[in-house]
């Protein structure tokens, strides 16, 4: 504490308000590093070296996140991207298939992002463990999926399972009903990171458990982990050293993210004979996805912008669909190569998104509404649902900033949007 007041008092009196946030900075990374080392004391021997992983990634997070200042996002900046960036579909298709197909398919790997839970589909337990079709889950028909690629073209594409600590040890006990599909199933987690406390910046955990009080006091830190966290658990030189070269990644519950074999082909001979590190499948933007990321071109390079980045007074200028055409499929086809050097050059800079933890999400349903017809939802701002609700075909609820809705008990909405002030209009 006194080395504390003396840095203090030396910086007030050099009347220099950066000196004195720059000793607050370190003050605060030094509580969280001895807050850390705390935690790490309590992992199991068979569990050290990787939280140990995790907590130093977090460390670099946390680090980065005190040295952001304002917004990561200058509006101004913000353009459209070019019309060339933009390789349509049918002129990559237009190229056709070589006779050596099944060459390329080998160097593929099939990625699976399955770390969210289907709490908001009203379930219990992994997203990707719910029936969706005939009783089939998102992991069947996904491994169906790549099983007939295999046997289609008598080739060996992988899955890889990206899980998080909430969906881990379900995943791996449903895995053993594979073992006789045509598909090599592998798995790895994403990192487990410590939530902070609003007020005080240090971590809620006080042990490396996520049981009891400790259920919300570690997170899984986004997507964007997927570099770091596939580097860090050796799949990714395992993969390298058996000749794969591209991932091909996507979210577990978007049964539509198959492998597009002109794509592939794309990226394998690109027709320019200039290698291509990574290829993102946009789709035109409609009403129904306002809220999802778009492509945007920034400082000239190509960006992708969440609307969790955008400033509050330019939310409607990003949703809307004439200025922003492009909507994030969260489709991605990467190089091995490219990612196992980015890390080891430690020049991957992904976004810092804050995403202050919602504890009374579920408190917003009164009953889990009736979803079975249901084929698109959209709800954005301060929306609650009362009993028995019905949600049928696409349906579209935005609360403007400021307004609340309620969906009354009993209601039926089928093919609407429903605005902040309550009109319904047909969809």
């Amino acid at each position: 504490m006194s080395r504390y007041v003396q840095d203090l008092s030396k910086a007030m009196s050099q009347d220099g308000a950066s000196q004195f946030q720059e000793v607050i900075r370190q003050e605060l990374e030094l509580s969280v590093k001895k807050e850390l080392e705390k935690i790490l004391t309590t992992a199991p021997s068979h569990e050290f070296e990787h939280t140990k992983k995790d907590l130093d990634g977090f460390r670099k997070l946390f680090h980065r996140f005190l040295q952001e200042k304002g917004p990561s996002v200058d509006w101004g900046k913000i353009q459209r991207p070019p019309e060339d960036s933009i390789q349509p579909y049918e002129k990559i298709k237009a190229r056709g298939l070589p006779d050596n197909i099944s060459s390329v398919l080998n160097k593929l790997v099939v990625v699976k992002l399955n770390g969210g839970l289907g709490t908001s589909m009203g379930c219990k337990g992994p997203k990707s463990l719910i029936g969706v079709r005939n009783e089939n889950t998102f992991l069947d028909l996904t491994v169906q999926q790549i099983e007939h690629l295999n046997k289609t073209y008598n080739t060996d594409v992988p899955l890889v399972l990206m899980n998080s600590f909430n969906t881990d040890e379900d995943t791996k006990k449903i895995l053993q009903k594979y073992n006789h599909c045509r598909v090599k199933i592998y798995t790895f987690n994403q990192s487990r990171y410590p939530r902070i406390n609003k007020e005080s910046l240090l971590p809620v955990a006080k042990d490396v458990s996520y049981s009891g009080e400790n259920t919300e006091a570690w997170y899984p830190p986004g997507h964007g982990d997927i570099y770091a966290s596939f580097y860090n658990s050796g799949l990714l030189d395992t993969l390298i050293g058996e000749g794969k070269e591209y991932i091909f990644v996507s979210n577990i519950d978007n049964l539509g993210a198959t492998v597009d074999l002109y794509i592939l082909n794309h990226l394998m001979n690109p027709p320019n004979g200039k290698p291509c590190e990574f290829v993102m499948e946009v789709t035109n933007k409609t009403r129904a996805d306002v809220k999802g990321g778009t492509l945007t071109q920034y400082e000239g390079k190509l960006r992708l912008v969440e609307i969790a980045q955008v400033p509050k007074a330019h939310v409607d200028e990003f949703k809307s669909v004439s200025k922003f055409k492009i909507f994030n499929t969260n489709n991605l086809w990467i190089s091995l190569a490219a990612v196992k050097r980015l890390q080891e050059q430690n020049a991957i800079d992904m976004e810092i998104i804050v995403n202050p933890k919602v504890q009374d999400y579920l408190r917003r349903f009164e009953s889990i509404p009736d979803m079975l017809e249901l084929d698109h939802l959209t709800v954005s701002g301060d929306v609650t649902f009362g009993k028995n609700v019905s949600l049928k075909g696409t349906v579209i609820i935005i609360a403007n900033h400021g307004d609340r809705i309620d969906i009354p008990p009993g209601a039926v909405l089928e093919n609407k949007i429903v605005s902040g002030n309550l009109r319904i209009l047909d969809h």
